[in-house]
């Protein structure tokens, strides 16, 4: 396949691209490309989707949902979270993934090919969305990255997670040991 040579990208010039396996990202224009996940990547968005689905369920909440999912931040800016958290109304009334704009919670997990972007590009993305809560899981070193709008530097969780979702009273606990555990 032959990539015209664009040095700006917008979020449709992204979505016309043919699916070949790798997730297209921009965020400000910069393209973002990744190869599909390996190793233990799945297996920890499936613990993690199961964990927070499961506590969305016991609070009566929708709303959890998995990549490849386009939110988009403008013109120029399309994003796609692991796992996130949304209003489903926005989502589930269109079907589009242009109306969802509230994030509850934005998780990505860490690949070699994708440190970078998760770590700085999308983190700031999230962040200037005013995104609650972003948490960077880091497999290689057993800990997640705790981001919140306001942060300069994460809080490092290394033995639990601990998240509330606006509309659920209870918080929703991830013990690290057995997300991590293989």
């Amino acid at each position: 396949m032959v990539m015209p040579q664009v040095s700006y990208w917008s979020a449709a010039a992204v979505r016309a691209l043919p699916f070949d396996g790798k997730r297209y990202e921009t965020v400000h224009g910069e393209l973002l490309v990744t190869p599909a996940p390996a190793g233990f990547h799945q297996p920890l968005v499936t613990r993690l989707m199961l964990a927070i689905g499961g506590y969305l369920q016991a609070g009566g909440v929708e709303g959890m949902l998995t990549s490849p999912a386009d939110i988009i931040y403008g013109e120029d800016t399309l994003v796609q979270p692991d796992l996130l958290v949304c209003d489903p109304e926005e989502f589930f009334r269109s079907g589009n993934w242009e109306d969802v704009k509230v994030l509850h919670l934005a998780i990505e997990i860490l690949s070699p090919s994708s440190l970078r972007a998760d770590r700085f590009t999308k983190r700031r993305v999230y962040q200037e969305q005013h995104v609650p809560t972003y948490w960077v899981v880091d497999p290689d070193n057993r800990q997640v990255e705790v981001w919140t709008p306001e942060a300069i530097f994460p809080r490092v969780e290394g033995e639990s997670l601990t998240w509330r979702h606006p509309e659920i009273e209870a918080e929703c606990r991830i013990d690290l040991a057995m997300l991590f555990a293989r």
